[in-house]
């Protein structure tokens, strides 16, 4: 299968044709920060290193000599966000089927080298919120001119643990006409003395100390041999083995032989590997009589058929992609296998650079995962099947509290109760919050409005939700399934607001509420106010469901939405910035440690880069669920600096402001309502 290969995104490519021989060049990073301080996310050669010297911004390291003590950038690459459970409720159409055929994506977020361990000063960015369809996230890149190991950076793991997705990191060897070296391969699989794997067993202290969940593991450089192919399937099973609670997913390109040859089926020839591993992600060229034989013989050895993965490459044409649908999930039988995506970040990639806008990629992004009618209750056939259509969504939200205030993770601004923070473009996947899942569910007798993510106002985060249109009926969107509890106690709050020129809109909660005792879930309406036409600024309320549902106390609320009616007739503008679910409210987050600057440098401009470093609340009501930082500005105002989930921040740019000696920079906790804790502070004198 031939590839196009992007060399300013320095990809790297599955298959038989595999990663192209890029210009050295083309492997350089963008320069460096003048402060130098900016970390980025991790990447290793097994041991040995290339010839030469690396390009500008690519530092080589070896796996095998690395420890977590003398990692300068671990604290910024620590993931921390444990990872969610998650269930399956009904599936939202007729076709989608629970405990079948599941989604793995293979995903590059950005170049292998010069990659930011914690977002950058860009809008522009996969900004991935498709969680509810994937049952595994890869991490995915490696060069011979970078490095061929990939550990995740932190924003990702954090974002897909929140929404129970599993990260797995990346270890690629190439073939040799792009650079691949066997003698990689070999120490890759190396024996030690006690005949173990050490390289595994650093695979494992990796994944461990940078908290993601296991290793993708891509075997390409030919040459070798069957006494290779034992030691790299025993390999395999070691990682497994020791590596309790990570995950192993297998690429079909290695065999038993030692050869590369791609099956594009389970049989024979890879099947040790398979029965070694979690998983199998098989080659693009497979077929349906493969595939029958495949499933077949994942269960003769007691092994699930939805534990292989069909190979499905995106990367170039996206929706326009032929695929035999049918041969992997048939509308009218059993599921045969699941599927993975190769580079779904297509849906970004592909957007012309004057288009590609927040807004307009998720409006793309929806139509991959949703089907061009962005309506997951009825998906529409053609040659793009989306997961909507085959695949059952999950979610996590199972407990109280819950909060969102529909932050995708990137924006123009950073706003705080709806208030503009920050002017700086940014993006940070660990301040993601948790998303509707099906875009989307729309009831009506009416005409359809039009609801997606919207930049341009936010009442937290960096966006909010938008309808728009004429409601000739009321319209019921439907957020989230849940499995929440319903006490006495229980109340729910929204942030909402009018946009100038909208008519007059009434807004309602619509619940689906089942009773203790069990018996038909109940559909009710609960009034949250009216706004007027013309648009007032933000406006909170609240409602007592716990109240109002007396006699339902004690059950469940199975899904979260909101029914809108134009009461006078015209064209709604409406936004969501937040929604929460809680009981009593909580007491704030305890104020975190101290924070200390680590290391300072100063730009060339006048600001100065900062990395800091602070340690978790001693004591503290509640959980926390990331930190903000803020600097203090003359007058008191603040100005968003940035978050993060774990407990340390690079700080790219501080700039004094209006000639002041110290600036004083502050962190605070926040929970999962987002409540702040009293802030930590540190000056740094100019």
């Amino acid at each position: 299968m031939s590839k196009h290969i992007t060399p300013s995104r320095r990809t790297v490519l599955l298959g038989t044709a595999a990663l192209a021989a890029l210009p050295r060049r083309a492997l350089a990073a963008a320069p460096e920060p003048a402060a130098g301080l900016q970390p980025y996310a991790s990447y290793w050669y097994p041991d040995s290193l290339p010839d030469g010297s690396p390009g500008a911004g690519i530092v080589w390291r070896s796996l095998r000599s690395w420890t977590p003590e003398g990692d300068a950038d671990l604290p910024f690459n620590r993931a921390t966000v444990p990872l969610a459970a998650r269930f399956t409720p009904p599936p939202a159409n007729a076709t989608a089927r629970a405990g079948q055929a599941r989604v793995s994506a293979l995903v590059s977020f950005a170049p292998t080298s010069g990659n930011p361990a914690q977002g950058s000063a860009t809008a522009d960015f996969y900004a991935l919120t498709h969680w509810a369809y994937l049952d595994e996230l890869v991490f995915w890149g490696g060069s011979s001119g970078e490095g061929l190991i990939l550990a995740p950076n932190a924003p990702v793991v954090d974002a897909a643990h929140r929404n129970g997705v599993p990260v797995l990191g990346t270890v690629f060897l190439p073939p040799a006409a792009y650079g691949g070296r066997l003698s990689w391969t070999r120490e890759l699989v190396r024996r030690g003395p006690d005949g173990g794997f050490p390289l595994a067993d650093q695979l494992i202290r990796v994944a461990r100390a940078y908290g993601f969940d296991g290793w993708f593991l891509n075997a390409e450089t030919g040459g070798g041999d069957a006494r290779l192919g034992a030691d790299t399937r025993d390999f395999v099973a070691h990682l497994r083995a020791r590596g309790e609670g990570l995950r192993v997913t297998w690429y079909d390109a290695m065999t038993v032989t030692g050869d590369i040859s791609w099956q594009n089926e389970l049989n024979d020839r890879n099947a040790p590997f398979f029965e070694a591993s979690d998983s199998m992600f098989l080659n693009f060229n497979w077929d349906r009589s493969g595939l029958v034989s495949s499933a077949r013989r994942a269960e003769e050895r007691e092994r699930g058929r939805y534990e292989l993965w069909a190979g499905v490459d995106v990367e170039a044409n996206g929706w326009d992609t032929r695929v035999d649908w049918d041969a992997v999930v048939p509308p009218d039988g059993p599921h045969v296998t699941s599927y993975g995506f190769y580079r779904p970040e297509w849906t970004w990639k592909s957007l012309p650079a004057a288009a590609r806008t927040p807004a307009d990629f998720h409006a793309r992004d929806d139509r991959f995962w949703s089907g061009h009618a962005l309506d997951p209750a009825a998906p529409d056939s053609g040659g793009w099947r989306p997961p909507a259509a085959s695949v059952a969504d999950r979610s996590t939200l199972t407990a109280l509290p819950f909060a969102t205030s529909f932050n995708t993770g990137h924006g123009p601004g950073w706003y705080e109760r709806g208030t503009r923070l920050s002017d700086s473009a940014w993006n940070h996947l660990g301040l993601q919050d948790r998303l509707p899942g099906r875009r989307w569910v729309i009831r009506t007798t009416g005409a359809r409005p039009t609801v997606g993510f919207d930049f341009a106002d936010a009442w937290r985060g960096g966006g909010s939700l938008l309808v728009t249109g004429g409601l000739t009926a009321p319209a019921a969107v439907e957020l989230f399934p849940a499995r929440l509890p319903l006490s006495a106690a229980t109340v729910m709050e929204l942030a909402h607001r009018s946009d100038d020129g909208s008519a007059a809109v009434r807004v309602e909660l619509a619940l689906e509420v089942a009773a203790a005792r069990g018996g038909p879930s109940r559909l009710v309406h609960l009034p949250a106010g009216t706004l007027r036409a013309g648009g007032r600024g933000w406006t909170t309320a609240a409602v007592r469901v716990g109240r109002a549902l007396r006699e339902r106390a004690g059950g469940t609320i199975l899904s979260l939405g909101v029914r809108l009616v134009a009461p006078d007739g015209g064209t709604v503008r409406w936004r969501l910035g937040g929604l929460a679910v809680r009981d009593a409210a909580p007491a704030p987050p305890g104020r975190p440690g101290t924070p200390t600057v680590t290391a300072s440098r100063p730009g060339a401009d006048g600001t100065v880069a900062l990395r800091l470093a602070w340690t978790a609340p001693v004591r503290s009501p509640g959980s926390v669920r990331h930190y903000e930082l803020h600097q203090l500005l003359p007058g008191g105002g603040r100005r968003f600096l940035g978050g993060t989930c774990g407990h340390a921040y690079y700080v790219a740019a501080l700039r004094r402001a209006a000639g002041e000696a110290a600036t004083r920079v502050e962190v605070r906790a926040v929970d999962e309502l987002y409540a702040s804790s009293a802030p930590a502070s540190v000056t740094f004198r100019w």
